[in-house]
């Protein structure tokens, strides 16, 4: 047996075994049950935070089911979609809009507060943490709106407190971006001192929360902003999606959770019939599909574990991760690791200044995760990492 056989059944083994232990699910015996060989044509895709399992058999056949008629307007889809995830989140249709992604309720809420700043004869600025997912920034910048970047701290965490102040000390109106747990770091903010600010804000501050990794969290720490908008809070929203948890990313099935008057401003930027209905009808399935969701979640647990077990093993620096990523530090360039791997068939994150040296790794299947295991070994044999 070859080096590579060995791998996809000796990580065939452990994935079964391990995900077995949390899940009592015909999931399992689904979604190991093919090896698999990487190869130039077919690298492992370790770079982008996609989640490998692909979308529940539910959500699949609720695509087959819809395709008949698929030549009418999605509006009934998108309408069941909208009413389900109020009563998900017990709250009314009015507290919900949905994007083509989470990235259409980001930039339909940089620009909702733009607007108001023009209307207002106001000067905007956008304050986020550096490190963080970039979307917000980028449809800020062709609005005029001045960027301000708040380093993270030196365990990679949001300085709140230094954000706070930029908001408090600036006459017209700030929007707060935050990625709960972060990307590219896989930090999570604690509730408590995340809710005291919004809490506490002055009228002329408005946050964008976003939950694209939320359903990963388990700490007792977390719990959603989403309890601020059922408390009735009207300063933020949060922005969630389908494409991480649910496997949904090729779909672009997002949504957004904030306070009727605010989710009327912000659909005024959100593009018409932006939901279509494979999107649609496929997200619903997963919402209700709760066995894959946990499912879900638990294989990205035990595929988490892998690759912490082999960090600590190495002795390789790495930020404790609440997400389906894990941020760790590389030896050396991190282009020439990038580039090692994609000689070993995997493709690995980019490096997120100014994190310099760290590198962005997407949980895979824990079948994926054994050979990233391995190869990560390899290197070490080598003095590469």
């Amino acid at each position: 047996m070859n080096r590579r056989s060995f791998l996809t059944s000796s990580s065939l083994v452990i994935g079964s075994l391990s995900l077995s232990s949390f899940v009592n699910s015909a999931y399992a015996d689904v979604k190991l049950s093919n090896k698999q060989i990487f190869n130039a044509e077919n690298p492992l895709l370790l770079n982008f935070n996609e989640n490998s399992l692909g979308m529940s058999p539910k959500a699949k056949q609720a695509i087959i089911d819809a395709l008949p008629n698929a030549f009418r307007y999605p509006d009934d889809a998108r309408s069941a979609l909208i009413s389900e995830l109020g009563k998900t989140f017990q709250l009314s249709d009015k507290h919900i809009t949905l994007g083509n992604g989470s990235s259409e309720t980001i930039q339909a809420a940089v620009q909702y507060v733009a607007n108001k700043g023009q209307k207002e004869q106001k000067a905007v600025q956008l304050i986020v943490p550096d490190p963080t997912f970039n979307y917000a920034e980028l449809y800020a910048a062709p609005l005029g709106v001045n960027i301000v970047k708040i380093p993270v701290d030196e365990k990679l965490a949001f300085d709140l407190k230094t954000m706070q102040k930029k908001a408090d000390a600036f006459d017209g109106i700030s929007m707060v971006y935050l990625c709960n747990p972060n990307n590219p770091t896989a930090t999570l903010t604690p509730t408590a001192p995340l809710d005291n600010w919004i809490k506490s804000a002055k009228e002329n501050v408005f946050f964008i929360i976003d939950e694209a990794y939320a359903e990963f969290a388990s700490t007792p720490e977390f719990t959603s902003a989403i309890a601020l908008v059922q408390k009735g809070h009207k300063n933020l929203i949060v922005a969630r999606t389908f494409s991480k948890i649910y496997a949904l990313a090729g779909l672009r099935v997002g949504y957004g959770i904030a306070a009727p008057d605010v989710i009327e401003g912000i659909d005024t930027f959100v593009s018409i019939d932006n939901t279509n209905t494979a999107g649609a009808v496929a997200a619903l399935a997963s919402l209700n599909d709760r066995a894959y969701r946990e499912y879900s979640r638990k294989s990205i647990d035990v595929s988490r574990q892998m690759v912490v077990d082999a960090l600590n093993e190495l002795q390789i620096e790495y930020v404790p991760s609440h997400a389906n990523f894990i941020f760790h530090k590389v030896k050396g360039d991190v282009k020439t690791y990038q580039n090692r791997m994609k000689d070993a068939h995997i493709m690995v994150g980019r490096e997120f200044p100014p994190a310099y040296g760290w590198s962005r790794l997407t949980l895979g299947t824990p079948e994926e995760m054994s050979y990233f295991v391995a190869t990560l070994k390899a290197f070490r044999a080598k003095d590469w990492i």
